[in-house]
């Protein structure tokens, strides 16, 4: 039997050309998979307490205990589109729930951030609604009912901290400064589901987009 041709490694031993060459192909299915977001890894809206992303990436041990604990269910671990360096961490799924901030907990912090045992989830004060940002709320008016004089204004009726108003015309708009990103105005659209969605649309019309490491007051 014809010895198989190994590459020389000093003090160990050698590589074969055939465990190189199936590394290779893995290297490049992985590549055409999504994990050539490892680099790039996409921005997601985090838990409260995670918008520090470097410290929350190097603390998150993805053990999914702030997701278990979550009243709302609003939490959810990240999933390989949003690149290999996100995977299994905590990113918030407005589509099953919106984030209160647990501020009829007792102490009023939220229950993600106390169930982290690594303090990968960290807030700079309380109430946490008052000092973090958890994304932005942007409106697509090309999808959303009430730039079509549809007359929905489920969005704004359910934003309970004042981030939402409505025009003369009827439309509804963000007070930015005002927005902390709790998502329950993505949660409550139903330009998805109304039956009369724009075509082309693959969202809802007003969803919460990654604003890393804002804060809203000191």
């Amino acid at each position: 039997m014809r010895e198989e041709e190994k590459s020389p490694v000093r003090g160990g031993a050698g590589i074969s050309r055939r465990t190189f060459a199936i590394g290779a192909v893995g290297s490049v299915a992985m590549l055409g998979l999504g994990a050539v977001k490892l680099v790039g890894a996409e921005s997601v809206v985090r838990p409260p307490g995670a918008q520090d992303e470097n410290a929350f990436l190097a603390a998150c041990i993805h053990c999914e205990r702030c997701r278990e604990v979550c009243p709302r269910h609003a939490i959810k671990p990240a999933t390989l589109e949003s690149g290999l360096l996100n995977l299994r961490t905590p990113e918030m799924d407005y589509h099953r729930g919106w984030c209160d901030f647990c501020e009829s907990a007792e102490g009023g912090e939220p229950l993600c951030v106390r169930a982290c045992p690594t303090h990968a989830l960290r807030l700079p004060g309380l109430p946490a609604s008052e000092h973090v940002r958890l994304g932005m709320a942007v409106i697509n008016t090309d999808w959303c009912l009430a730039f079509q004089a549809m007359g929905c204004h489920e969005c704004v009726d359910a934003c309970t901290f004042e981030a939402m108003g409505v025009n003369d015309d009827g439309t509804p708009y963000v007070i930015e400064d005002a927005c902390n990103g709790c998502g329950a105005c993505e949660h409550a659209c139903v330009s998805l589901s109304s039956g009369s969605i724009s075509v082309g649309a693959t969202d809802r019309a007003i969803v919460i987009v990654p604003a890393e490491g804002e804060v809203l007051h000191g």
